[in-house]
């Protein structure tokens, strides 16, 4: 495959006005184009200047990547776009709740795991577990696929938030 055909995942995060329907315009622009969305987040960034932050996970080819930047970047509402996965690498993290239910050795197994993901026990009874667990994408995935066969019950996740490194500002 060549490496314009090669499918990436990229993370952009967008400044927009903090107003009524932009997040709709910008999923819109997904939804009427056929590009999915893994993971989105929003929230307002600056009360002052009425502004939201909006961290969309996508996959595309580099082409189609390019495309909804521009798209992105002619939406009126929105003041800048940046992919966080080519133009400024940038950091990136999730938060996870995770739901185990078991007794015994998988009880034991459970808490041993959790210890080394560094996840935080936030609720438990005699029979389950609920586990905060933060960090890359992937490091959530990792610990999910491990307590699963231990009596993963449900998982509740907040979506990937990214920014910059560095000194600047988006």
């Amino acid at each position: 495959m060549s490496t314009e055909n090669k499918i990436e995942r990229h993370t952009i995060a967008v400044l927009v006005d903090n107003e009524a329907g932009v997040l709709a315009r910008v999923i819109g622009l997904f939804s009427g184009r056929g590009y999915n969305i893994e993971s989105l987040t929003v929230a307002e960034v600056d009360q002052t200047g009425h502004t939201s932050r909006i961290t969309i996970v996508t996959r595309g080819t580099p082409m189609v990547i390019e495309q909804i930047k521009a798209q992105l970047e002619r939406l009126v509402p929105v003041h800048k776009v940046v992919d966080l996965s080519s133009d400024k690498p940038g950091i990136e993290r999730e938060m996870a709740m995770v739901k185990v239910a078991g007794t015994g050795d998988k009880r034991v197994e459970a808490l041993r795991l959790a210890d080394a993901f560094r996840a935080r026990v936030i609720d438990t009874t005699l029979s389950s577990f609920v586990f905060e667990v933060t960090g890359a994408p992937e490091k959530i995935d990792a610990f999910v696929g491990l307590m699963r066969p231990l009596g993963l019950v449900d998982v509740s996740r907040t979506g990937v938030v990214a920014i910059a490194r560095g000194p600047e500002a988006m």
